[in-house]
């Protein structure tokens, strides 16, 4: 049975917040709100974690997931910017956005694209989720909650709890967060492509 841990939208909890964080270090698989929909989240270098991710939304290994970071500093340790990338996305975050880029050696070869050695990473505009990166200290590892034949995403943290209870340790509910995933953008050509629209504006790509 999961736990159940409701949160203020824009002033969590710190208490609480901490508690979702520790289960994180001991293994938990949760979900967590973000600025475009509610997503499922792990630590990096939890293995079981990111199978259990990948079971529940019916992804196959080469579907990656995306790294969820708590600001730009930590966003460049991952991944490679062109001084283009780097104007453009910082410009854009924290927001609704995914940005595929090359992965630096700080992201273990399993979570990289096996040929193009790229990863896609984020940073929330969300109060809960920044709460909770920032007492994590790290970032999560992440896949939208969508869930397989599903028209629709679970936006409330009671249809979460009633449908993945026994899928998950945790559930950090922070109130409806939205039903758009976030806008997909590939920089690994060297020029911006938005390869799905989602909660971003994507003309800011174009």
């Amino acid at each position: 049975m999961a736990r159940y841990v409701e949160v203020h939208p824009t002033s969590p909890q710190p208490h609480a917040i901490a508690q979702v964080a520790e289960l994180l270090r001991r293994g938990a698989v949760i979900a967590y709100p973000t600025d475009s929909m509610y997503a499922l989240g792990t630590r990096i270098d939890d293995l079981d974690g990111a199978e259990r991710i990948r079971r529940i939304r019916h992804l196959d290994a080469a579907h990656h997931l995306t790294l969820v970071c708590a600001d730009f500093a930590q966003l460049g340790q991952l991944v490679i910017l062109s001084n283009n990338a780097f104007r453009a996305i910082k410009a854009a975050t924290p927001g609704p956005y995914t940005f595929i880029l090359p992965a630096t050696s700080e992201v273990p070869r399993r979570l990289a694209h096996p040929r193009k050695r790229s990863v896609g990473v984020r940073i929330p505009d969300n109060a809960v989720a920044q709460a909770l990166l920032r007492e994590l200290g790290e970032p999560l590892l992440s896949s939208s909650l969508l869930m397989p034949g599903a028209e629709w995403p679970l936006t409330e943290g009671w249809q979460i709890k009633e449908e993945l209870d026994d899928e998950l340790d945790a559930i950090l509910d922070g109130g409806d967060c939205g039903m758009e995933p976030s806008t997909v953008v590939d920089w690994t050509s060297g020029e911006p492509e938005v390869v799905r629209v989602g909660a971003g504006d994507p003309d800011r790509f174009a």
